[in-house]
């Protein structure tokens, strides 16, 4: 799949950010080595821990459905109404669970726009992750 759909899939899915608090919105698109694509979008609580990323949002649908392997992530983020988008990279935790599916040669891309993007792997961002390999007798 092309870098620029699954941007505008992680668009779309930040439109259905829930974020009185912050009023920073995000959108995440996980590609699944099936094919399919997961969308999650960030949602906020007033007590703020049970607050819960984009990026697990679109993890856990994908998961809970059957998928275990994933290739790409795209995030988008910014402020509600903003049009100037910076680059904006998982938070550690969500690195730690996407490393659980994807190891270190998940590719990850941080979108301003459709065209202009970074992209790296999970291993970039988390060099020392901790996965189900460190576990195995």
């Amino acid at each position: 799949m092309q870098n620029e759909l699954l941007i505008r899939a992680a668009f779309a899915a930040r439109e259905n950010a829930y974020t009185p608090y912050s009023h920073f919105k995000v959108g995440a698109a996980l590609l699944a080595e099936s094919g399919r694509v997961y969308t999650g979008c960030n949602i906020e609580n007033a007590a703020y821990t049970p607050s819960n990323c984009a990026e697990r949002t679109a993890l856990f649908k994908a998961v809970s459905e059957g998928e275990r392997h994933f290739e790409a992530i795209a995030i988008v983020a910014g402020k509600e109404g903003c049009t100037d988008f910076p680059i904006t990279g998982p938070c550690g935790v969500c690195r730690q669970a996407l490393y659980e599916f994807g190891g270190k040669k998940l590719r990850v891309i941080l979108a301003k726009s459709e065209t202009d993007y970074q992209e790296m792997t999970l291993g970039d961002l988390l060099p020392y992750g901790f996965g189900p390999q460190d576990l195995a007798p």
